[in-house]
């Protein structure tokens, strides 16, 4: 009963962790999404969940009628024309990712299984807590028709427990660092002198940009501050170990926040008070002149149409001067314990998301869901040049880029892991010593870890 009540509180918390992460970060938007097989619903509502008697239907809960799900339907679409005729896919739209935590520990909590659909999109952050709280809830993938070499080794990660794969990669968020080089040519720099450095010397240029233009060279919400995650995966080295917190003693960690500390100090950083200042008036408002998150941000940058030709993306920074990858965010399909067709479930994985590049070229083209399955960068599509990213071919570089991201351990404690270090950083800003801000936000993390 306790790990039910966990749970539960994890599936809230999530809801209110998650809203900033855009397509990849369960946002809250609903909305109808007709895609042919797919039924819509009002906005903001969610679909009953359950499956179908028919043996040619599968039914799948997701979210986010303008990211995942038109992704979802292109694979629907890929595996009905190449491989079965009479296949139809019911997507059950959900208002937000949370609404799937939430059914799933409520179906456990009960062991009424029957109100589940046959697959689900679920989190990457959270899935090995939730099968690890309720194994009864999920089938394994492990005999499936898939090369898991062809997938980023940290995606996978995620999805494997006790060495068993239980889902299917949907989309990722690998790293992207993006600029505006007419800002950085108006300061003297181009995108390569700031591929492949330092922070130190990103800070040096970043007091040049700010100098010769007004724009800060970074931005992150200062709430939901991500900056310490991805700075630390760029490094190789994880906010946990074994299981508990990994902060006060972790040496790379500090030296992560110091940096954050002097970026905002020196006018290099901009923390933003919410995330939609981090999304409106940070980048869309022209504040800014560079931008470091998922790849699921490249929609709001692109929203500044005026913009378009401006930007360039590249690796992170980090502290020995090499280039950097991280991945912030993504989502895989499950099957659950509902299904009854397990080997239609099972084929529609394999031959879309586990294999094919039409699947992944529809999937980016209708919902700028970019792959962590390396061959799709492949594809004539992902190598196009993209006119706002003044025709580079982005979208085979994000791909290349996150081949490269390490794993580290992850944790369903990630969010209010950034919630407490995020908390540390605004109180070392603001004068607080930065080995006591650490420690309280280890000793709090702790307290809400129950350790």
């Amino acid at each position: 009963m306790k790990k039910k009540l966990i749970s539960m509180l994890l599936a809230g918390a999530m809801v209110l962790s998650m809203t900033a992460c855009g397509g990849n970060g369960g946002g809250n938007n609903g909305g109808g999404s007709d895609g042919g097989d797919s039924g819509g619903n009002e906005a903001g509502a969610s679909a009953e969940m359950g499956t179908s008697d028919d043996e040619n239907t599968l039914t799948v809960a997701a979210w986010d009628p303008s990211f995942n799900i038109p992704a979802i339907e292109a694979a629907a679409a890929d595996y009905k024309e190449n491989v079965n005729p009479d296949f139809v896919l019911e997507i059950k739209e959900q208002a937000g990712s949370g609404d799937i935590e939430t059914a799933i520990t409520t179906a456990a909590s009960s062991g009424k299984y029957e109100t589940l659909p046959d697959m689900v999109l679920f989190q990457d952050h959270w899935i090995q807590k939730f099968v690890a709280d309720y194994p009864d809830a999920w089938q394994d993938v492990d005999d499936i028709d898939i090369n898991w070499d062809d997938f980023y080794p940290e995606k996978i990660d995620y999805s494997t427990i006790d060495g068993v794969h239980y889902g299917v990669p949907v989309d990722g968020g690998t790293v992207i660092t993006a600029y505006r080089v007419d800002l950085l040519e108006e300061a003297g720099y181009t995108i390569d002198d700031l591929t492949g450095i330092t922070w130190e010397k990103f800070i040096e240029i970043g007091k040049a940009v700010k100098e010769k233009t007004g724009k800060y060279l970074l931005c992150m919400d200062g709430d939901g501050n991500d900056l310490v995650y991805l700075m630390c995966q760029a490094e190789g080295v994880s906010q946990f170990k074994d299981g508990k917190p990994y902060i006060s003693d972790n040496e790379t960690l500090k030296k992560v926040v110091q940096t954050i500390v002097d970026m905002a100090n020196e006018g290099v950083l901009l923390l933003s008070n919410s995330w939609s200042d981090y999304t409106d008036k940070a980048i869309q408002g022209d504040q800014v002149a560079g931008v470091m998150n998922g790849n699921w941000i490249i929609p709001t940058i692109e929203k500044v149409e005026a913009n378009s030709g401006k930007w360039e993306i590249t690796s992170m920074p980090t502290l020995s001067g090499e280039e950097g990858y991280a991945s912030n965010g993504g989502s895989s399909l499950y099957i659950t314990t509902n299904c009854k067709k397990t080997e239609l479930a099972k084929d529609f994985l394999a031959h879309t998301f586990g294999g094919s590049t039409v699947t992944y070229d529809g999937a980016l083209k209708d919902g700028g869901v970019v792959a962590t399955y390396i061959p799709a960068g492949e594809s004539e599509v992902y190598n196009e040049g993209v006119a706002f990213f003044n025709n580079t071919p982005v979208y085979a570089d994000i791909v290349e880029m996150g081949s490269h991201v390490a794993t580290i351990e992850q944790s369903p404690y990630h969010y209010t892991c950034r919630t407490q270090i995020a908390a540390a950083i605004v109180n070392i800003i603001n004068g607080g010593d930065l080995d006591e801000e650490l420690q309280n936000a280890e000793d709090q993390l702790n307290f809400e870890m129950g350790n």
